[in-house]
């Protein structure tokens, strides 16, 4: 039995409408969604493939400069007199992250936590807080920032904390493995 020519049409039709879907599949020349694209996903423009960066990583410990932990304030000429001590400031909690990048870097974001506390001799007000922050391989310095905080001490109060992140500090592939970060109150290895 031979086909009508109603069936005919009907499949040329169908066979021309998937040829054309066919040539319309691949995007189109300017970079748009071509109409294949376009029926298979609804529209909805699918999002480039991007490189993760890869979490596992090197991260050294971040240790305190020698005589960094702390700045003390005394009253004028007073000096070590533990009655003169108007405030001290001191590390009390550190933190690191680090994240490799595709070219082998690791960008390192340093995080530091410092306690505020009033002396004999202290009153209420703000303190600054000092804090540098120093990336290095041996005697390479890779990064050297330095961050101001206030801690504000309302009246009545004794004490308070302050945060100081740090981040976006890149570390070249070359040292990725190798490298230390150091912090300090008051500059590298100053005591107040």
């Amino acid at each position: 039995m031979g086909m009508g020519s109603g069936a005919k049409t009907s499949l040329a039709l169908a066979v021309l409408g998937v040829s054309v879907l066919a040539g319309c599949a691949g995007s189109g020349e300017s970079g748009g969604m071509g109409l294949g694209e376009m029926l298979l996903t609804g529209g909805a423009t699918q999002a480039p493939v991007q490189v993760r960066p890869m979490d596992d990583v090197y991260c050294p410990p971040v240790t305190i400069a020698e005589g960094g932990s702390a700045i003390q304030a005394y009253s004028a000429g007073r000096a070590g007199d533990s009655s003169a001590l108007r405030s001290q400031v001191s590390i009390s909690n550190l933190a690191r992250e680090c994240v490799g990048q595709p070219d082998g870097s690791t960008l390192v974001k340093v995080g530091v936590e410092a306690r505020a506390l009033l002396g004999v001799g202290g009153a209420a007000g703000r303190y600054n807080v000092p804090v540098q922050i120093v990336v290095k391989d041996g005697s390479t310095v890779i990064a050297n920032r330095s961050r101001g905080a206030v801690a504000a001490i309302p009246a009545g109060g004794t004490q308070t904390s302050v945060t100081v992140v740090e981040d976006n500090i890149v570390v070249p592939a070359a040292r990725a493995n190798t490298f230390e970060i150091e912090v300090a109150l008051g500059g590298r290895g100053q005591r107040g």
